[in-house]
């Protein structure tokens, strides 16, 4: 009895932290996500005040279609709409579109030792989809 207790009282710790994990990373608005990844794109790139500009106005429209995009994929999620292999494949060549048309869009902005470190900045920083299945499948 006592272990049947003890499971049940660890699962709901466990639920609980996951919750409360969820609503501290939704505390920020698109807004200040984007000020804060201005600054610290001005800090590793030097960037200048037109750039500075330039990349908040970029990155805010960008946030606000992002926005749309999960709120889309959150409802099918909750109506158990499961995506068909031709609709997953369309998502994620939409996807690199818009990761390329990013892309020029930041090589007009940013000078091109600027968008060198930026590349090397983006290498360097680990890929959370990657760091997620290593947790769920861990090399052996």
């Amino acid at each position: 009895m006592k272990k049947l207790f003890l499971a049940a009282l660890l699962s709901f710790s466990i639920l609980t932290i996951a919750q409360e994990r969820d609503n501290k990373r939704d505390q920020l608005t698109l807004e200040q996500k984007t000020e804060l990844r201005v600054k610290k794109m001005t800090l590793e790139l030097d960037l200048n005040t037109k750039q500075q500009q330039e990349l908040k106005s970029l990155f805010l429209e960008e946030g606000k279609k992002m926005e749309g995009k999960k709120k889309e994929m959150k409802a099918k999620k909750e109506n158990e709409e499961k995506l068909t292999s031709e609709e997953r494949f369309e998502m994620k060549n939409k996807m690199l579109d818009k990761q390329i048309e990013m892309k020029a869009k930041l090589k007009k902005i940013l000078t091109p030792e600027q968008m060198s470190k930026f590349e090397k900045m983006k290498d360097n920083k680990p890929n959370r989809m990657h760091k997620k299945e290593e947790m769920h499948h861990p090399k052996k």
